[in-house]
């Protein structure tokens, strides 16, 4: 984007200023107008960010930014500041806290030497240890390799971890970790070990990693590649710190873009705690020693516009050591915290800008009307609503140190903390509930059961938690999952766009649960949990939607184009279609959707022959407690939810018996990603059900468990399924895929692991022996274009692994799910695209993934009848009990019987047979 020049952007700075006054939204040009205020309007704008910043609902009355007595707080954290590693493997011009090994210093600090700071701030009352360090030196430098080598860590963020873990036990001090670049999964491991996390943008500019500039030579300053830090670090709810850096030759527009860009990601998840106004120091021996520093002014305006942009709902904070004598002015300018204040350690990153004394920094706030006041390195409204943005290992530590404001309680004096897992309750299942789980007679609200491990899924059902799947989403059944189909008057909007759902006191004992739709109206309720869980949805599918074309079905044709006659019939010959092809056959309509559903039918016989196959097995969804945020799941609850539930080892090990007993071969078991089971939980189910039913087959665990298994104990994903596999588990449900397009799936879930992750997961399960089921969640916000890129990446995965045992499509069920009563999915897919989907699933996996399962829990066994003549082969799981889908408004039940599968097939005029989860035979001498 061309810069416009500065005399147009003070020409612009009369209307700019008036509409900020006014409390418009600025545009881009207008804010970097702003930048040139100076003496009156300088005074004018320093108005405005105050009036801006005293609007923040903490400074409302009787909220915790206000004293008894109604005075403003600003606050600061009493820290120490950890240089874990001076090593990085980025050059910036301007830093002096990077530098190359030196033979006399080791690469890292050690454990001892961290604990000895943290020791000497745990004396001094300080709450926070930051640690700061350079990005991924590993990659560079053979000395810092070797040292963490030496010392059993493969990575710089392991051995981060570690440490952070003897710090919280031995001091009670809680982690603040600035270790800059990181991915999904790193966020997710390390958000087990702190309080909060932060990563400086610093700029938008890709301008400034060109030759001469600050960022050449520093490939982690990428912008896009921060900017995906502070979205994942979003989307798993993490407590955040961001900022710029100004002066470093960056435009004022591209400051302004800098600051939209915070703007915008906050606006998404509502996760950036703080953002910091830095202005860059000119330093000796760097390439930026002779650039010019920002003016004060400069600095001054863009904390005020920094404060008009970002609104009253972001902290605003510029470091006090490096504008002493000016404090005055910074709080004037829209500021409302200090940053992290060390009365033991330096600024290693400005080391030659000492800290301000507490006591000067408290007069000159007072001076100005503020009390100054200590806080946690996680701010109180993320401490005080723990759940999603705690760690359930971090609860503990963090309400050790905190107030009944959230704040750091007055005096406190930090003591060591045990790190562990919290108590779970489990085994209370009401009776609603249970209702809900067993489809008795007196509970006709319909279910429909995707999660089962056939039955809409994989191999079994809609698989489970996670998927579209499966629980995790706590998902499972996709979506409508909201809440039973007539459990609740239907969602109305309101005046404001927003829905609303129920009646007043809808949230009653009486109808309030989980079982009648509690979830789908809280999924639009205007409260702070919702924001924290699901994030701005209509945020973040504005892009989405405005590139994906609404699905509107054609005539139906009485003829057969030339072109997609030889579509299919180079898809019947064994070749795989183009995606011009493929798309043409998605729009087949009449006629030629009958052709589509016949050739499809006709690649089935020849691939794997006439005979309907089904597995008899039992789902066991082992907790609905899930604070994931998949906006198309009713089967999540939350910790206090009338209706949430953890069934007990007992429990498990019980059911599986039971099953055993009816004949079951498999049991699928997922569950919600409850915020305090155990990392190791996932393992002691595999041995509760297997020391009581040793032959049973247990498929279990979709992606997004197997990760958060992973990164709760802090090890390999190879590692967990290797563990896995040694204790039992036969296979994974390929769940939690959705769609495997970022762009769509970020609407559907905000917590789910992405695509790349989910990726890896079922490669490296396949290549450690465990196979597993694929499944597609369509028909919410995607179009057909996503559905051939998602078989075709289904297709390759299984070409280089060899390791999927079959493909579910999993139709939308719409009618409960958030995002449809929210106003932004589709109302399911229609039945068109269901035979679509069925018969190019068949075209497009042929030769590949040969078993094409259809989920009775989703289009009931009339239409499965159909999809059996249209390229399906088999019928998935008798279920026996199905909460996710039931859950989402679907009606077709929560289990079938042999009899009623093997009627199916044969009124499709199939012969019929029961399987393995693996497609084997079954046993003689098993109980069926």
């Amino acid at each position: 984007m061309s810069d416009t020049p500065l005399e147009v952007l003070a020409r612009t700075r009369p209307r700019a200023l008036h509409r900020a006054e006014e409390g418009r939204t600025l545009t881009r040009d207008e804010a970097a107008a702003l930048l040139t205020c100076r003496e009156d309007d300088l005074e004018r704008l320093l108005a405005v960010a105050g009036r801006v910043r005293d609007a923040a609902p903490w400074y409302a009355e009787g909220a915790w930014g206000r004293t008894a007595d109604g005075r403003r707080r600003v606050t600061y954290s009493r820290k120490v500041f950890v240089p874990l590693t001076h090593l990085c493997r980025d050059a910036c011009g301007y830093c002096t806290f990077a530098w190359p090994p030196h033979k006399d210093l080791p690469a890292y600090q050690s454990p001892e030497q961290v604990l000895e700071v943290a020791r000497a701030g745990q004396a001094a009352g300080c709450t926070e240890v930051l640690f700061t360090l350079g990005d991924q030196p590993e990659e560079r430098y053979p000395a810092a390799r070797e040292w963490l080598a030496a010392r059993g860590y493969e990575t710089t963020l392991e051995y981060l971890r570690a440490v952070s873990i003897q710090v919280i036990e031995a001091t009670g001090v809680l982690p603040h970790l600035n270790p800059g670049v990181m991915g999904w999964a790193d966020l997710a491991t390390l958000k087990q070990v702190s309080a909060s996390m932060g990563i400086m943008l610093e700029t938008t500019s890709e301008r400034l990693l060109e030759k001469g500039q600050a960022h050449f030579q520093a490939p982690d300053k990428e912008p896009a590649r921060r900017l995906q830090t502070l979205e994942d670090a979003g989307r798993l709810s993490v407590p955040f710190t961001s900022g710029l850096l100004i002066g470093i030759g960056e435009t004022l527009g591209e400051r302004i873009d800098t600051l939209f860009a915070l703007r915008d990601v906050h606006r998404r998840y509502g996760h950036l705690q703080e953002v910091i106004v830095q202005n860059f120091r000119a330093k000796p021996d760097t390439a930026m020693r002779d650039h010019p520093e920002p003016s004060f002014e400069d600095l001054l305006t863009t904390i005020a516009t920094a404060r008009i942009v970002l609104g009253p709902t972001v902290h605003l904070q510029a470091p006090p050591n490096l504008s002493p004598g000016t404090f005055h002015l910074l709080l004037r300018a829209g500021i409302d915290d200090w940053g992290g204040v060390s009365p033991v350690t330096p600024d290693h990153v400005n080391p030659e800008a000492p800290w301000p004394q507490l006591e000067e920094l408290s007069a000159r706030s007072a001076d100005q009307g503020f009390v100054l006041t200590q806080r946690l390195p996680v701010y109180p409204e993320h401490a005080t609503m723990p759940d999603p943005w705690l760690a359930g290992r971090m609860r503990g530590p963090v309400s050790a140190l905190m107030d009944e404001r959230g704040l750091a309680r007055d005096g406190v004096r930090p003591v060591g903390q045990p790190w562990q897992d919290p108590e779970v309750s489990s085994g209370a299942v009401t009776a609603r509930m249970a209702a809900v789980m067993d489809a008795r007679e007196d509970d006709d609200r319909g279910a429909d059961g995707e999660d089962g491990p056939h039955g809409a899924d994989g191999p079994h059902g809609a698989d489970g938690p996670h998927g579209a799947d499966g629980t995790d989403g706590a998902d499972g059944t996709d979506a409508a999952d909201g809440a039973v189909a007539d459990a609740a008057p239907p969602a109305q909007p309101r005046g404001n766009g927003h829905l609303t759902y129920g009646a007043p006191g809808a949230a009653s004992s009486d109808v309030g649960s989980a079982a009648d739709g509690r979830n789908a109206r809280s999924a639009v309720a205007e409260d702070e949990l919702h924001r924290a869980v699901f994030g701005d949805l209509h945020v973040i599918a504005d892009g989405v939607l405005a590139a994906n074309a609404p699905r509107v079905e054609g005539p139906a044709r009485t003829t057969i184009r030339r072109d997609v006659a030889a579509a299919l019939a180079r898809a019947q010959s064994g070749t795989v279609l183009d995606d011009a092809e493929a798309l043409l056959l998605f729009d087949a309509t009449g006629v030629e959707l009958d052709a589509l559903a016949a050739a499809a039918d006709e690649v089935r016989a020849d691939r794997v022959g006439e005979t309907v196959t089904y597995v008899v097995n039992r789902n066991i969804n082992f907790t609905n407690v899930c604070y994931t945020g998949c906006r198309f799941c009713a089967f999540a609850q939350r910790r206090d939810d009338p209706d949430a539930y953890t069934l007990s080892l007992t429990q498990l090990a019980d059911r599986a018996e039971e099953a055993w007993q009816l004949g079951a071969t498999e049991v699928c078991m997922q569950g919600g990603i409850h915020p305090d089971l155990p990392g190791d939980y996932y393992f002691e189910v595999l041995d509760a059900v297997l020391a009581r039913v040793p032959g049973m087959h247990v498929h279990a665990f979709s992606p997004m468990e197997i990760v958060n298994g992973a990164t709760r104990l802090g090890i390999p994903v190879r590692e967990w399924l290797e563990e896995a596999k040694r204790r039992g588990l036969g296979s994974v449900p390929g769940t939690a895929a959705e769609i495997l397009d970022d762009d769509v799936r970020w609407v559907l879930t905000k917590g789910k692991l992405p695509a790349s992750q989910w990726i890896e997961v079922i490669t490296t399960a396949h290549e450690v022996g465990l196979r597993s089921s694929s499944t597609m969640m369509y028909g919410h916000v995607d179009e057909p274009r996503h559905w051939v890129a998602h078989l075709k990446l289904l297709r390759e995965l299984q070409e280089r692994t060899g390791g999927f045992t079959e493909f579910v499509p999993l139709p939308f069920v719409h009618q409960l799910a958030p995002i449809y009563l929210a106003g932004v999915a589709r109302p399911g897919s229609t039945w068109e695209d269901d035979r679509r989907v069925h018969a190019m699933a068949r075209l497009l996996l042929q030769g590949a993934i040969d078993h094409v399962q259809l989920s009775w829990v989703k289009v009931g066994l009339d239409r499965g009848v159909d999809l059996l003549r249209g390229g399906c082969d088999d019928l998935g799981g008798t279920l026996m009990e199905e909460t996710i889908s039931r859950m989402a408004g679907s009606a077709h039940g929560v289990r079938k019987s042999v009899e009623e599968l093997e009627a199916a097939a044969h009124r499709a005029g199939r012969p019929v047979r029961q399987r393995t989860t693996l497609y084997g035979s079954v046993q003689a001498d098993h109980p069926a």
